[in-house]
């Protein structure tokens, strides 16, 4: 979605995020969930600064090697890039197994089963500064400023989320959708 890639490249911390990803050039690699999500409601919000980052979720999809281990390794690699972030590496080749899931085939796969279908989506830099943003569900209901369970999973892990994280009172406009 070209907007939202127009944002991420006018927020400084997400461009050097991204680039810091990329140096990795782990397979199927992504920035996900509320790197773009919180970014998307914070423009339609109107938001002159960016909510800050709990932590910045990184996804990868290697089945040659699911070391948790390696992962860490990653982490501390960024970690050295960007000392002040909060990373959190995941391959998603073993995240099925800590999930209850069949074994997902791609991290765009392992998406499809996130709690909220707006926060299924993920961004990543390629060759010459150029991004490529997705979305396992599509992108209508997340810039629709919806919060919409995911099917496959239990309601109520959203509807804690949604407390937890305070979302209705950052984000007011956002509205439960529960028809889905």
């Amino acid at each position: 979605m070209q907007q939202i890639i127009q944002w991420v490249k006018n927020d400084p911390l997400r461009c050097k995020a991204l680039e810091g990803v990329f140096r990795l050039q782990l397979p199927e690699c992504y920035i996900a969930a509320g790197f773009i999500r919180n970014l998307v409601w914070d423009h339609l919000h109107h938001v002159e600064s960016s909510t800050p980052l709990n932590d910045i979720d990184v996804i990868y999809y290697d089945p040659e090697n699911v070391s948790a281990e390696m992962e860490y390794h990653y982490e501390r690699l960024l970690s050295h890039w960007m000392p002040d972030v909060n990373w959190q590496v995941r391959n998603q080749a073993r995240m099925h197994a800590q999930n209850g899931d069949a074994p997902y085939t791609s991290s765009i796969d392992a998406m499809r089963y996130w709690p909220e279908i707006e926060t299924a989506v993920a961004i990543r830099q390629l060759p010459h500064q150029q991004y490529e943003c997705v979305s396992a569900f599509g992108f209508e209901s997340l810039m629709s400023l919806q919060v919409t369970p995911n099917p496959k999973r239990d309601i109520t892990v959203v509807e804690q989320r949604i407390v937890a994280k305070r979302w209705l009172s950052q984000w007011p406009k956002l509205r439960l959708n529960v028809t889905t």
